[in-house]
């Protein structure tokens, strides 16, 4: 089969025997051509099955009226509902979304700015990397005036919208609901310290048994590479093993205490009355597993719609306006059965 190629404004102009740029013009009704002429050219553009490219237009107006949405792995729950709130807001206003993952990987995060940036995306929206630490492959943003919004996994020292929730409040609840429990030796699955979000939720852990008069064993902080499924059941199965271990586990993410939870059942420890477990993000699978999983909210969708809203409204604002502002959101925690006791 052999495709047809694309009608362009250079055949038409040759059809009708005029200029390109009469066509063009008239193609967007400007006032400089003639209504019959206009008319002419246009029946004869239909007729020829003319398509104008819009991608290339939006390009000469440095326009493109897209999103770019950085990331770091789309099947994570977290993240695909996140994208959800972008994605409703943004079409809302008109605008596309692009989705780049970076899987975790500085040097992806670097290559995929430099690729959003070449297709002229009107603003970006970026979690961060788990590993990246230096974040100066965002400063063409802002030098170019495109906005730019850091979700959940944000920058310390980067001025420019940020979006999360009260990470050190969610790891102080957590920690006080296990404690409630009359948990006595509670560990900590935590992911890399660059990341703001870990950090600050293991600053309330601490806080959390400092208030409740209970001792900080360092050998109870777990640190992760990615908060992974394996790396949750063979740092469980460690930790459960030791002499002394603990009756209580705070872990980040649902998928590591997921994997909490079946490393205990194989061990024969009994959930809760033996381990009490509490995870973070409130993922479809804590309600699957048995038994089912006690977590903290995390309100993706929202800080999705926050995170375009804030996109949108900058590129209505003038272009010398400040980038920095922060939102900051509440969380609460949702008990199920694998940490009540009581």
């Amino acid at each position: 089969m052999t495709l047809k190629k694309d009608i362009t404004i250079y055949d038409i102009a040759s059809k009708l025997e005029l200029s390109s740029s009469t066509v063009s013009r008239a193609l967007r009704n400007n006032p400089s051509i003639s209504k019959k002429t206009i008319d002419k050219i246009q029946k004869a553009a239909k007729e020829m099955g003319y398509r104008p490219n819009k991608l290339a237009a939006s390009l000469r107006g440095n326009k493109t009226k897209t999103i770019g949405v950085l990331i770091s792995k789309i099947e994570r729950p977290f993240l695909s509902s996140l994208i959800s709130g972008i994605e409703v807001k943004a079409q809302e206003s008109g605008y596309n979304v692009i989705i780049a993952q970076s899987h975790d990987s500085y040097e992806d995060e670097v290559n995929l700015a430099k690729t959003l940036y070449s297709n002229r995306v009107s603003g970006v929206i970026c979690s961060l990397a788990m590993d990246t630490k230096d974040t100066s492959h965002f400063q063409q943003f802002i030098d170019k005036g495109i906005p730019l919004v850091f979700v959940d996994r944000v920058p310390r020292d980067f001025n420019t919208f940020l979006v999360m929730i009260d990470n050190f409040s969610a790891g102080y609840k957590a920690t006080k609901h296990l404690i409630e429990q009359g948990c006595k030796r509670i560990a900590h699955f935590t992911g890399s310290q660059l990341r703001y979000i870990y950090s600050e939720r293991k600053r309330g852990y601490i806080a959390a048994l400092k208030d409740y008069n209970l001792p900080l064993d360092e050998s109870l902080i777990c640190y992760f590479d990615n908060l992974s499924y394996k790396e949750g059941e063979k740092i469980t199965t460690e930790l459960l093993s030791r002499e002394n271990p603990p009756d209580g586990i705070f872990a980040t993410n649902d998928t590591s205490a997921v994997a909490a939870i079946k490393a205990a059942k194989k061990m024969n420890v009994k959930i809760p009355e033996d381990l009490a477990i509490i995870g973070f993000n409130d993922d479809p699978i804590a309600t699957i597993i048995e038994p089912q999983l006690s977590t903290g909210t995390h309100p993706a969708v929202k800080m999705g719609v926050i995170s375009a809203t804030k996109v949108l409204e900058y590129l209505k604002k003038p272009k010398n306006q400040d980038f920095m502002e922060i939102t900051l959101l509440n969380t609460d925690i949702i008990v199920r059965e694998s940490s009540k006791r009581k």
